[in-house]
Formats: structure tokens, C-alpha cells, sequence
């Protein structure tokens, strides 16, 4: 990554090597990053990256939409239809 890139991770906290990410901030290897999610979540008040001036950590806020927040009841209403009713469910992790 180029010296002026931002990190964003909205996905997953664990596809991020934390170390990693605060030693390419420290270094100024990229310019800052910004955390939806982190792994664990929440990170420790210790961690190193929550004392970064580069480093934004927010606190799994992705998804705090009205319009998402309605979407994700919406479908937890399908999805207890569903399994009363024996069928397959939306979305199912399996």
C-alpha cells in the first residue's frame, strides 16, 4: 500500500493483523486506518491502535442504519416463519 492509503476494514475483525496494522500506521507505511469491527470486539483499552491519532475505531456502527436495522428485522421475522414452519431459512450460515 502507498504511504497516502487508508485502511478500512467494515468486514471482518479477524481478517486483520492487528500488529501489523499498528506498526504500518507508526511507521506512516500507510496514512491511517478506520475499524468497523475488530477481533475481539471490543478491543482491549490497552491496545495500541486505540492510541494511534491515525487510527479510527469504531464500535461495530456499520449496520446502524434505520433502513439496514429494518432490513436485518425484517428478515429475522422470515427466518422465524421459516422454522416454525420447517422450511429452509434466508440467509442460512451453515
Amino acid at each position: 500500500m502507498k504511504p497516502t492509503a487508508l485502511f478500512i476494514n467494515t468486514a471482518r475483525g479477524g481478517i486483520v493483523d492487528h500488529q501489523a496494522l499498528t506498526n504500518a500506521l507508526k511507521s506512516k507505511t500507510i496514512a491511517a486506518a478506520g475499524l468497523d469491527v475488530t477481533d475481539p470486539e471490543y478491543l482491549p483499552l490497552d491496545s495500541e491502535l486505540l492510541k494511534l491519532d491515525n487510527c479510527t475505531v469504531l464500535p461495530h456502527l456499520g449496520s446502524a442504519t434505520v433502513e439496514t436495522r429494518e432490513a436485518m428485522a425484517a428478515l429475522a421475522v422470515e427466518n422465524l416463519r421459516r422454522g416454525a414452519r420447517g422450511e429452509e431459512l434466508v440467509a442460512e450460515v451453515k
